[in-house]
């Protein structure tokens, strides 16, 4: 897979870039918002090659692209100014429901942090398993240094978070981050620790506790992106380098300190009250809804409104309750991509299935989903069965999360502690489950258009298949449409079909039709056969610029044509003096309208010989 050829079809897909307010990325997919989302055409995109599938939901247009999806991104960045701070100026997708602008927030907020969030989750699952087991001791030096390394990270939250809200919300993102590092100040916790009342100008500062918090942050940035804005048209350019920095702090550290803190911790509690509340009433029941429509939430982005309220129980608690019980969810995916391989016939799904499966194992779900088990649709149906059937039994045992890590194999450690073996049994359940359930209920395989062409050649189902050819309109080399180095071509974005490097000037029709364009410059053909196939000629690779030098039309627009008959000559010796590449692709624009375009041609053809065959 060519990636950079992939990132710009994708950009072109969507609108271009200037259709794209921001992009980013989480594991497996590229998230964009747009400006215009009636532009991207969303059945070209899900047919490139490296492209699981689209999702549109949260406010965002999203493409799955797997495992790779940061290489990707950083094409996208490469080939675009999409990577640079932009000031939309408050036009955000106000068009959007509030569901969606908000789920669009919090993903661009939590996305880019989703990698060490998992890396430093995951060396704290393993820090408590060596504790248990007595490898280490707290006191210890290695203990403590690894500790740092794997609580660092969530105890200066507020400072990660300051960073992507403020290029979120278009502040300036090293003042956010300068905010959120006077609120973990050494001296405002020592304050808070001694049980200290302090006070600014002479009004009374509730302390709070903000590591490992989310809610005053975010606020205060949000509160943030407004006051530098009007700063910055209250001072001329020449002073307000100085003093919206300066007037930043001074209004934004106190303004937090005394409302937006407290407020935001109030909200944090307020929601954590609720989700204890709901489980509480019954953990199981809270398990099988979790578990069973944990994916489903995935599939519309809707999963990102999950993470700030396991991040809250993290900081008031110190366990979460609410990842264990969508653990199972992510394994059953990963069984029903085991049940396909294991009934299915065809050996390319075999291959896919059981790369998903293994990728599913180790927390990525998106290539299960929309690569085996939602095509096949019984196995995903298979997969929410067993995934709610395990959450249930996580939440029976009230199984609870040290902290945010994905759900694998890999991260049973995380969940040591209360009800640990609750999920470990919940967990395989599902994935067993899952794959039993999927060979039993069994699919609908699909079928290959290689066995379709197979029947065609053996004579059966005549009825509904037939063939029409396409002839040569030159003498020369044939070559694959990817060896043609115009990614408008080779990428097969204009439709399905070959080149040909000539050996003579001479361009002849290779079908019975009409010729319905012929570019004034000489080197561009359009045909329509009498059967209806659009086929497009174009003679050599950037030839347009010659205006018609060398080219020399025989027939015009409109005029009723046969194979063979004499379309054009040309200078073929004065174009490869001038350097020019006459790889000539043979397009068959409206290659949707049929089941296959096939090449057929040697290496070396002549014209009128037949190169391609149309199946219909």
């Amino acid at each position: 897979m060519d990636q950079k050829k992939l990132a710009q079809n994708i950009l072109n897909e969507v609108g271009g870039e200037e259709n794209v307010r921001h992009v980013i990325h989480c594991a497996t997919r590229l998230r964009f918002t747009l400006k215009d989302y009636s532009k991207p055409n969303r059945k070209e995109i899900e047919q490139l090659d490296g492209v699981l599938s689209v999702v549109e939901s949260g406010g965002t247009f999203q493409v799955v692209i797997g495992n790779n999806v940061s290489d990707i991104y950083k094409e996208v960045l490469n080939q675009t100014s999409l990577g640079e701070q932009k000031d939309d100026n408050g036009e955000d997708n106000s068009e959007q429901s509030l569901l969606n602008r908000f789920i669009d927030v919090i993903s661009s907020i939590f996305s880019p942090l989703l990698g060490v969030l998992a890396g430093a989750g995951l060396l704290k699952g393993l820090l408590a398993l060596f504790t248990t087991t007595g490898l280490l001791t707290t006191d210890s030096g290695t203990y403590r240094i690894l500790f740092a390394a794997s609580d660092g990270f969530f105890y200066f939250l507020p400072i990660f978070l300051a960073l992507t809200a403020a290029k979120r919300f278009n502040a300036n993102q090293f003042l956010a981050m300068a905010i959120a590092s006077a609120l973990v100040y050494p001296d405002i916790t020592a304050m808070l620790d001694n049980g200290e009342s302090i006070s600014f100008l002479g009004l009374p500062v509730i302390l709070m506790k903000y590591a490992t918090t989310v809610i005053p942050i975010l606020l205060s940035i949000f509160a943030l992106s407004y006051v530098e804005k009007f700063l910055k048209k209250l001072f001329h350019e020449s002073v307000r380098g100085l003093l919206v920095p300066l007037l930043s702090l001074v209004i934004m550290v106190p303004l937090t300190l005394l409302v937006l803190g407290p407020v935001g911790t109030s909200v944090s509690t307020g929601i954590a009250a609720v989700v204890s509340w709901t489980y509480e009433l019954s953990p199981t029941m809270t398990g099988v809804l979790i578990g069973g429509s944990f994916q489903l939430l995935v599939m519309f982005g809707l999963h990102w409104g999950l993470i700030p309220v396991m991040l809250n129980n993290l900081s008031l608690y110190g366990r979460d309750p609410i990842g264990p019980l969508y653990g199972p969810a992510v394994v059953a995916q990963a069984g029903a991509a085991l049940g396909v391989f294991l009934k299915i016939k065809d050996k390319k799904m075999k291959g896919i299935s059981l790369s998903a499966c293994i990728t599913g194992l180790f927390g990525i779900t998106e290539p299960a989903i929309y690569g085996v088990n939602l095509k096949l649709k019984k196995p995903f149906i298979a997969a929410l069965i067993s995934g709610a059937i395990g959450g249930g039994i996580a939440g029976y045992f009230q199984a609870s999360a040290l902290t945010l890590a994905p759900k694998s194999i890999l991260t049973f450690p995380v969940f040591i502690g209360p009800g640990f073996w609750g999920y470990v049994v919940g967990f395989f359940v599902a994935f067993i489950l899952s794959v039993v359930l999927t060979y039993i209920l069994g699919f609908e395989e699909p079928s290959a258009p290689s066995e379709k062409k197979q029947d065609k050649q053996s004579g059966s189902d005549k009825s509904q298949l037939s063939e029409d050819t396409i002839a040569s309109p030159l003498k020369g080399k044939a070559i694959k449409l990817s060896e043609v180095k115009d990614d408008a071509f080779s990428s097969e974005a204009m439709g399905k079909g070959m080149a040909i490097i000539p050996e003579e000037g001479k361009l002849y029709s290779p079908v019975e039709g009409e010729l319905t364009m012929a570019f004034p410059t000489g080197h561009a053909y359009g045909l329509t056969s009498n059967t209806g196939i659009e086929v497009l000629i174009h003679l050599g690779i950037d030839t347009v610029q010659l205006q018609g030098e060398h080219f020399n039309p025989v027939v015009k627009s409109g005029e009723k044509v046969k194979q063979g008959d004499l379309l054009a000559t040309f200078d073929l010796n004065a174009l490869k003096e001038k350097g020019f590449d006459m790889s000539t692709p043979v397009i068959i624009t409206n290659t949707s309208s049929y089941l296959d375009v096939i090449k057929v041609a040697e290496e070396q053809v002549d014209k009128n010989q037949s190169i391609l065959t149309i199946v219909k």
